[in-house]
This record gives structure tokens, C-alpha cells and sequence, in this order.
């Protein structure tokens, strides 16, 4: 079975686009990669999506309008992948863009996911999964993260506890071990805070190789505050966004401080937040490995801090070594949670969500012009029965 799958993260940044084959052959579920593209929003977009993200407010229209404009993105996105598979596909899961993850007093009570998926299937003319949060909140559960549902079945947990990182806009961890439930939890910004800072004061989308950061310094008073957030002592199962994290809770930070910081310590100080707050989860659960993925993955300042961090206790590793790029594997997780629906299997981990039972994940969008069992031609009248 070929599926396409289509990612947009936190980031807000492009979508990767992944192909990929799959085969059962008795219990293992066989996944070849076919190949795998990112597709950048461009410089309007990105803007479209800062300006209806928390904390700003927006319009139903605003909404509507964004949600048709990300429909054609991910439909073009999943044309590509189609080309990936070598010209067809099975299914494409389009989880869509976020722009809210609804969270009170712990509890996830909605989700919202724009892209218009109606444009997808009408593009590609194949079934398109979209919509994969909201089953797992209506029984109970956060609807994120759902990415561990791939890492279970990825990592050995009988070669002793072992954790998936992913480091996107919010940086989430998976945890196996032998004999225990699979954890896996939103664990706090990764790269939400440092892009925003560096869209606010370098004019950039990020600080491209951690460049900035490298030059600074920690200003321990800043981190000391960024540290005291409440949501790092809840414990999981829990999850978050840029409902929380975003350049408002940045600029209350930085006003609370009552001093410049310069922009370079700034973002250095940005870093050493995630390396900490990472580095903290993996010690708590005493992982002897760390498998890392994600945006993240491409600044070496964070990489060399966390690894620093973890040195004689845990080992950083990429999931390219695993045969999984790292930038493209929430892709691959989702082309994989489509292979679940696909099958009535669910795709969300109760131990990690919170749900009371596992659920079988989004909706489908059908395409083509006929079902199993469909009439051969269409009805011309309706009559009611007495």
C-alpha cells in the first residue's frame, strides 16, 4: 500500500511531503521510504498564519480565507508526493496546518486544523485522511503528540529505555522501556521561542546554524524566569503550542526583566531553555539514548548543548541512522497513522495521551465517482415510504 503524507508543524515554516510503501509480513509492518520533499511557505503565508495564531485575534473571514489557501498548498503538496510514489497513491493523509490546540485547567477540549481538504482528494482523486487530533480528544485524550504511535513501533524497548525526540516548534519526547507503557508528552518550546525572537529582532524566520546563539551569552536571570513556567511541572500526559509559547510570552518576559538583553545572548539564552528543559525529561526517565528528529536537528549550537548535557548518561543520535530522515519524519508518522485508519486500527497510545481507550484517527475524505455498493446510475426521484 502506497500512502503520501503531509506534515506542517508548529513551525508554521513549509510542509514535508513523504511518500512511502507499505508491506505486513506477520506482525512487522514493513515501511519503504520512496522519497521525501519540503515545501517552503512562502514569505505571505507565513505571515497570514503569525497573524491568526494566539495571541492575536481574527475573523470567521480571515479564518475561511486561510483555510482555502492552505487547501491549494496542500493540495500541490500532495501532488508532489504523488510523483514520489511513482504516479499513485493509495491514500494521502493531510493532517493540516494548527492554529489552535484548545487546553484548560490540563484538559484538551478542541483542536483546530486548517487546509481544506476537499481540495486535496479533488486534486490527487484518491481518499485523504485529514482531521487526526479530534478522535483522540473526544474519548479523553490531548490529541498530541500522536507521533509516538511510529516510535513505538521504531525503537526496541528491550534494549533498555530509550527516547524519540522530536525538536519542531514545540519539542515533544517519546519513551519506551522494556515493560512499561509508552510516555510521550509536549515537552516545552524548541524552536517556537527562538524563531520568534528572531523574526521580531533580526527580521529573520530563524538563527539559521544557531549562528546568533553561538556568539552569546546565557543571561541567568531571563533563563531563571523562562525556567519557573508552570507547564514543565505538569506532569503528562499533557501537550502545548504557541497558544502558550509564543512572541507575546516572550515580550512579558523581557519587560518583566526591566533590562536589555542583546539579541545575541538573547537567542542563547533561547537555547539553553530547550537543552535544559529537554535534557531534564531525558534524565528523569533515565533513557540511555536520545533519538532526535525534527528542525531542530538542523542547529548544531542546540545539538552540541544538549549532547553536552547529556554526556555519560544518555547518547544523541538522528533517526537517520534508523533509515528515517530526520527532517522528514512527523511525515512518515502521519503516512503511517493513515495506514492504521486505513486498517480500522487505532492510532493514538492511551499511556500517552490520556484517552480512556485508543482511537482510530481522523476522517476520510473520499474521491472518485463511485463506492462499494453505489447504484450504476444516479437516482432521478425521491418517494417517501408509508
Amino acid at each position: 500500500m502506497k500512502i503520501v503524507g503531509l506534515m506542517s508543524g508548529t513551525s508554521y515554516d513549509g510542509v514535508d511531503v513523504v511518500a512511502a510503501e507499505f508491506e505486513v509480513e506477520g506482525d512487522t509492518l514493513w515501511l519503504r521510504p520512496l522519497g521525501h520533499r519540503g515545501l517552503d511557505y512562502d514569505e505571505e503565508l507565513r505571515a497570514e498564519i503569525a497573524a491568526l495564531l494566539p495571541p492575536s485575534a481574527t475573523t470567521v473571514e480571515a479564518v475561511c480565507r486561510l483555510d482555502n489557501r492552505l487547501g491549494k498548498v496542500f493540495a500541490d503538496a500532495a501532488a508532489v508526493g504523488l510523483d514520489l510514489a511513482g504516479g499513485r497513491a493509495d491514500v494521502v493523509v493531510s493532517p493540516g496546518q494548527t492554529v489552535f490546540h484548545w487546553v484548560a485547567d490540563g484538559v484538551a477540549r478542541g483542536t483546530l486544523q486548517l487546509g481544506a481538504v476537499a481540495r486535496v482528494a479533488a486534486r490527487v482523486g484518491v481518499p485523504v485522511l485529514s482531521d487526526l487530533r479530534s478522535a483522540d480528544i473526544a474519548v479523553g485524550g490531548q490529541g498530541a503528540p500522536l507521533v509516538p504511535a511510529f516510535d513505538a513501533l521504531l525503537l526496541d524497548a528491550a534494549a533498555g529505555p530509550r527516547a524519540a525526540l522530536n525538536l519542531g516548534g514545540i519539542a515533544n519526547l517519546t519513551v519506551v522501556a522494556p515493560g512499561a507503557p509508552v510516555l510521550g508528552y509536549d515537552v516545552g518550546p524548541a524552536n517556537a521561542l527562538l524563531d520568534a525572537a528572531a523574526r521580531r529582532f533580526l527580521g529573520q524566520p530563524c538563527d539559521v546554524d544557531g549562528a546568533r546563539a553561538a556568539a552569546g551569552r546565557v543571561h541567568q536571570g531571563l533563563l531563571a524566569a523562562l525556567l519557573a513556567e508552570p507547564y514543565y511541572a505538569v506532569a503528562p500526559p499533557k501537550s502545548t503550542g504557541k497558544e502558550l509559547f509564543h512572541a507575546g510570552y516572550l515580550d512579558r518576559h523581557l519587560a518583566a526583566l526591566g533590562t536589555p538583553v542583546p539579541v545575541d545572548d538573547l537567542l542563547a539564552t533561547l537555547t539553553e531553555l530547550t537543552a535544559r528543559v529537554v535534557a531534564a525529561e531525558c534524565d528523569r526517565h533515565g533513557v540511555a539514548e536520545v533519538i532526535a528528529a525534527g528542525g531542530g536537528v538542523r542547529n548544531p549550537t542546540l545539538l552540541r548543548r544538549l549532547a553536552a548535557l547529556g554526556e555519560g548518561r544518555w547518547r544523541l543520535r538522528g533517526t537517520d541512522e534508523l533509515g528515517v530522515p530526520a527532517q522528514a519524519k512527523e511525515a512518515y508518522a502521519f503516512a503511517l497513522l493513515g495506514w492504521l485508519s486505513w486498517h480500522g486500527l487505532p492510532g493514538s497510545i492511551p499511556s500517552v495521551t490520556g484517552a480512556t481507550r485508543g482511537a482510530v484517527l481522523g476522517s476520510w475524505t473520499p474521491a472518485g465517482p463511485a463506492y462499494p455498493g453505489s447504484p450504476a446510475d444516479p437516482p432521478r426521484r425521491l418517494r417517501i415510504r408509508r
